[in-house]
């Protein structure tokens, strides 16, 4: 992997880990039908060195992956105004690369799924029913964490 080309913007380990604990959506990078970027806003959640996603059991996202496992995802934080312009913004942003999983095994699959439930859902009994409910129509996904960078821009 290149290394980061500012990397005096670097954020630590545990910043990066921190954003990817708590921002909610990013945006999943694959390639896609014809050789094209495809790439799709998920939400997901970080476990371990691997980051969960929720799917549709068919369709682009799938098959893309089918074709070719190497995966980028970006998340951004929300941003910080700088107070010294009153206009301008600080954010972080990271990308994870690696390879991409359909989770066949039924235990890891849950335990994904019930992550990503406690991570959007208000209560644990939401939790619950949408398990439930769909865990039988979902697929899970799962990001193997090869390299990955995190990096604050002011945005001026």
């Amino acid at each position: 992997m290149r290394p980061m080309r500012r990397a005096n913007q670097a954020l630590s380990d545990e910043v990066v880990r921190h954003i990817l604990e708590t921002e909610k959506r990013g945006v999943l990078s694959l390639l896609g039908d014809d050789g094209y970027p495809y790439g799709v806003p998920l939400d997901f959640v970080l476990r371990g060195d691997t980051i969960y996603f929720h799917s549709a059991k068919e369709g682009h996202k799938l098959d893309a992956i089918a074709a070719c496992d190497k995966a980028s995802f970006c998340v951004l934080s929300r941003g910080e105004l700088d107070e010294r312009d009153g206009w301008s913004y600080f954010w972080n942003s990271v990308i994870a690369f690696g390879r991409m999983r359909v989770v066949t095994d039924p235990s890891e699959k849950e335990q994904a799924l019930r992550a990503l439930g406690q991570k959007y859902f208000p209560t644990a009994d939401e939790v619950e029913r949408e398990l439930q409910k769909d865990e039988a129509r979902v697929a899970c996904l799962a990001l193997s964490i090869e390299h990955i960078t995190g990096k604050r821009v002011h945005e001026r």
